[in-house]
């Protein structure tokens, strides 16, 4: 148990400057990670559950469960809003039994409980690989979005930045983001922000 709690990423890479060790641009870190950084490399850390960023240059940092210890480096520490892990960690089975009753009633999806809120009106998504992503608005009728996703438009052949491809969702609407067998519902704050915010408040990770 004290292993798989150790092994569970609470942070992600948002940006890298220099040639850190052993991180790269969005990686996920567990708690215990060491990172160090030549006196000119920086990272950008954003904690999952927190909700700390942290933009930290030279010396060494150990991951902590909620923020980094930093020696001889510095550190800027700075709150944003973020899901903070609280729909994340609901029960599995409850999140498994919503998802199959979304997938079997179609007209009750707007309904369904949102597994995340972002932001963000630009998400991140984590898939599986490239494909066709089917996005649909689950609060009123009408807005659905496909889009084919190639491997060139993948980070770290895996995240899809909808910033980066320059598309946007709506304020304050809920989603059903689809591709392949993955699946998930997500909300989007209704003062949420556009373009490229902290990673750690538009991240969605499908399941």
């Amino acid at each position: 148990m004290t292993l798989a709690l150790a092994e569970t990423p609470v942070a992600v890479v948002e940006d890298v400057k220099g040639k850190p060790s052993g991180v790269e641009f969005m990686d996920y870190v567990v708690p215990g990670k060491v990172i160090r950084l030549g006196p000119n490399d920086s990272i950008v850390l954003g904690y999952l559950a927190s909700c700390w960023r942290e933009t930290i240059t030279g010396g060494t940092v150990r991951v902590g469960a909620e923020q980094s210890m930093v020696h001889d480096g510095q550190i800027e520490r700075v709150k944003v809003d973020c899901d903070g892990g609280g729909k994340r960690s609901a029960d599995q089975k409850t999140r498994e039994g919503a998802a199959t009753v979304f997938r079997g009633m179609a007209a009750s999806r707007s309904g369904a409980l949102p597994q995340v809120t972002i932001y963000g009106l630009s998400p991140i998504l984590e898939l599986k690989g490239p494909g066709k992503l089917v996005l649909e608005r689950l609060d009123q009728q009408g807005e659905r979005q496909e889009i084919t996703v190639g491997k060139k438009a993948l980070l770290r052949g895996k995240f899809y930045d909808f910033a980066k491809a320059r598309k946007s969702l709506t304020a304050g609407a809920s989603y059903l983001a689809r591709i392949g067998d993955q699946e998930t519902i997500f909300s989007i704050d209704p003062a949420a922000k556009p373009g490229a915010t902290p990673v750690v408040g538009r991240l969605v990770r499908l399941e």
